[in-house]
């Protein structure tokens, strides 16, 4: 049985300055940049100092599924712990860097099957503790005399912003601003946009 490989310590600050700048590399130059030696010259180490700490691009890229979304989430349970989840969770879906991040690493996932098993989990653990806060934010309220699914309004408010993103970079524009639009307006519903600190959404039916 072969040994297993030596990797290099978690809390290294070497380590943490490669995943900066995969992340840098991939924001700006798109995940085809990386390489260790694309990503050594970034961090100011050698290409084989970064494959001492990622020996495979698979162990690369699935710590940095890892790593962005624990800090995301980190930031996401403070704003569902408010009495303005919904704010929260559209702030958190409109953060550019964040999705663009997501489109490269979905990129990556098409092809590796390991960072989209860690996509994967990533993503069902947010949506999980995001439909228990919204769950209690929409209890008791409906829209045009319908329920409100809470899977259907956090999977429309995540999703729409990040599919703007998309279309936006390739030019497209048509139904964007009409459609954020209408988001906000569905937001402003349930969570007015004013500074009283116990605002709530306003009951119907």
């Amino acid at each position: 049985m072969a040994a297993r490989r030596r990797v290099g310590r978690e809390d290294s600050e070497t380590r943490a300055r490669i995943l900066e700048c995969a992340e840098r590399l991939m924001l700006d130059e798109g995940y085809a940049a990386i390489s260790y030696r694309t990503l050594g010259a970034k961090a100011g180490v050698t290409g084989a100092l970064v494959q001492y700490y990622f020996p495979t691009f698979d162990d690369l890229f699935a710590t940095v599924v890892r790593e962005r979304s624990e800090r995301s989430l980190n930031e996401l349970v403070k704003g569902l712990a408010t009495d303005r989840p919904l704010r929260a969770l559209w702030k958190y879906a409109n953060n550019k860097e964040a999705t663009t991040l997501t489109a490269e690493l979905v990129a990556v996932a098409n092809h590796r099957k390991r960072i989209r098993a860690e996509m994967a989990r990533a993503g069902e653990e947010a949506r999980a503790l995001v439909l228990e806060a919204v769950t209690r934010t929409l209890r008791g309220h409906d829209l045009l005399d319908e329920p409100i699914s809470p899977d259907a309004l956090v999977f429309l408010i995540t999703s729409t912003p990040r599919m703007v993103a998309m279309e936006e970079s390739t030019g497209m524009t048509t139904s964007h601003a009409e459609t954020m639009a209408y988001l906000e307006r569905l937001l402003d519903r349930f969570e007015p946009p004013d500074d009283r600190p116990n605002a709530g959404p306003p009951h119907h039916g």
